[in-house]
């Protein structure tokens, strides 16, 4: 016998929900095709589970995060730019 695998399983394309039991920390994941399978999943699981939308993943990342991220990273470049700008007009 070896040890247990560290590394996270690949996810497949799909949406994923998280379900657990009322006052647990944790769940099960269950994908579903499209939105609308997903949506019929969270109204089935809710009336005796707790549920947590999880989103879409696509080639083993989450979509969501991915767009975060980089709206994160505009962000901080924005704020860097008007940083720069503000100490050139206290400057000059």
């Amino acid at each position: 016998m070896g040890r247990p695998s560290t590394r996270e399983k690949k996810l497949k394309d799909g949406y994923y929900i998280e379900v657990r039991n009322k006052g647990s920390k944790s769940g099960i994941k269950i994908r579903r095709d499209s939105v609308e399978e997903m949506n019929q999943a969270v109204e089935d699981y809710s009336r005796s589970k707790d549920i947590v939308v999880l989103g879409e993943s696509k080639n083993g990342k989450w979509v969501a995060k991915e767009a975060e991220k980089k709206k994160k990273k505009l962000a901080a470049k924005e704020a860097k730019a008007a940083r720069t700008a503000k100490a050139k007009a206290a400057k000059g």
